[in-house]
């Protein structure tokens, strides 16, 4: 065999191929969709997995009249909701649909720190959630953010080592607190034409709010309202003033 460039015996090295180096440039990408894929599915049966091993239907009589009106209003035969059991006061929305309140919240409405009209406010508002779609896609975006998390990191770490994972995350988290206090607005919104058809009105609401920030206001210090998952108090009330406003 003649012998080619120069060394004998020997082929000349093949040029990469272009669909290889194409592969290769959008790897990272690539590799976070299939992450994404795989946590949302994580997260959605392990979600489904506490929420089964830590919960308990709620069955109080006064409870149960404030939940009856929300399912008249909404034409629906009956709205069932869950004690999840874990200390600190929320409510929260299933993937698959199903409302929850909190061992801590319910504790707080059997002491007589929040009514039972408030409570159904909570309801009304993890109601919107399902009603909105938001309970999915939350745990939509939750994967993807981790995707884009993931290849925003091994992206920037290449120009900018040591910084990059720095700022991927940082760039992250702003993009969810934005989409998740997006959500409480419309949740917010929606509870508030609900809880107005059922009878019991925004008062409740509002005041729950003011109750909220007061249990809730160490914790979150003096963070500012774009880093916070939920919008200010304030913010919200006034959100809802301005639905009474435009409703009358």
């Amino acid at each position: 065999m003649a012998a080619q460039d120069g060394r004998c015996g020997l082929l000349a090295p093949l040029p990469p191929l272009p669909h290889i180096d194409l592969m290769l440039k959008f790897m990272p990408i690539l590799l976070a969709i299939a992450y994404a894929l795989a946590m949302y599915r994580f997260s959605v049966w392990r979600t489904q997995r506490e929420l089964d091993a830590r919960s308990t239907d709620l069955a109080d009589p006064m409870l149960k009249v404030m939940t009856d009106r929300l399912a008249r209003a909404l034409d629906l035969p009956r709205i069932k909701v869950h004690i999840y059991e874990i200390d600190p006061v929320n409510g929260l929305a299933a993937p698959d649909g199903r409302i929850f309140i909190t061992r801590g919240f319910y504790r707080k409405f059997q002491n007589g720190e929040v009514t039972a009209d408030e409570m159904a406010t909570v309801i009304a508002h993890e109601l919107g959630h399902v009603a909105l779609g938001h309970t999915r896609r939350r745990m939509i975006d939750f994967s993807g953010q981790n995707a884009l998390r993931t290849a925003l990191a091994m992206v920037l770490s290449r120009f900018l080592p040591g910084i990059g994972v720095w700022i991927a995350n940082g760039l992250t988290t702003l993009l969810a607190a934005r989409l998740s206090r997006s959500d409480e607005y419309e949740a917010d919104e929606y509870a508030a034409a609900l809880l107005t058809k059922a009878g019991i009105g925004t008062a409740p609401q509002k005041s729950l709010f003011n109750k909220l920030e007061a249990l809730t206001q160490a914790r979150s210090g003096a963070a500012p309202a774009w880093l916070m998952s939920h919008p200010k108090t304030t913010e919200r009330i006034a959100a809802i003033e301005k639905l009474e406003a435009r409703w009358r």
